[in-house]
């Protein structure tokens, strides 16, 4: 695999252990064009930047080297990590994004973020749990990769987590009770930004995000039948802890 180099200076200068390398970040870039994606990598007032870009025809850039802590994500949260710059690899994809014109992604793509995820994983003994989307990190504020994002076919691959097929069956939980157990389950999983015993206006995002990471489909932030069922089989993998 080649990677092509275009370096940023948008990084905390202090190398890292990379014993603390533990997580893959997957962002799309949301914007128009690789070269305005680029060129926002690189510019030192945008304070953003990430390890690799990855444009649409498959193309692979080094943007940040993967002993230093790259800008990508933010405010953010899985088990009990905070802030997973320092110990995450971020790699972005060129996507317009939903405020744009969201995109599906193509194969050449797919499959070239799919071959350095392998590399990654190998080099760094990083978990097929540990491969995350900006949304599952920061569900109150970030969409990306977004529901578009074929999670099901890099699982396929040995890249991504994944659930059991199962069978659709109805609930006849009250509202209160499923909230309860759905909120415990992805709890276990890693998922953060609400509270186990009252209810807010997160909740909402925070289902969706899950929604949009496993449940494609059905991105409504309720917590249906098969919602909650996703959720129960994912939390009995004791990799994600």
């Amino acid at each position: 695999m080649r990677l092509k180099a275009n370096k940023s200076l948008n990084f905390s200068k202090k190398s890292r252990s990379m014993k603390n390398i533990r997580f893959l970040i997957i962002h799309y870039t949301g914007m128009q064009s690789a070269r305005v994606s680029m060129n926002r990598l690189k510019n030192p007032k945008s304070n953003v930047s990430c390890h690799y870009f990855l444009k649409r025809n498959g193309d692979i850039f080094r943007i940040v080297d993967d002993n230093k802590v790259a800008w990508h994500a933010g405010k953010s949260k899985w088990n009990n990590i905070n802030n997973l710059n320092r110990y995450s690899i971020g790699i972005e994809i060129q996507n317009k994004g939903h405020l744009i014109n969201y995109q599906n992604f193509p194969k050449k793509q797919i499959f070239s973020l799919i071959k350095l995820i392998k590399k990654l994983m190998k080099k760094y003994k990083i978990k097929k749990e540990n491969v995350l989307g900006h949304s599952d990190i920061a569900p109150l504020r970030k969409l990306d990769p977004g529901e578009k994002f074929p999670w099901s076919f890099l699982s396929s691959k040995g890249v991504a987590t994944w659930y059991p097929k199962f069978k659709n069956k109805k609930f006849n939980f009250e509202l209160k009770v499923q909230r309860k157990i759905f909120f415990k389950n992805i709890y276990k999983i890693g998922y953060r930004y609400f509270n186990l015993s009252k209810q807010s206006k997160k909740d909402r995002l925070v289902i969706k995000a899950f929604q949009r990471r496993f449940l494609p489909g059905e991105v409504s932030g309720k917590i249906t039948a098969k919602t909650l069922k996703i959720s129960q089989l994912l939390s009995k993998n004791s990799n994600f802890t």
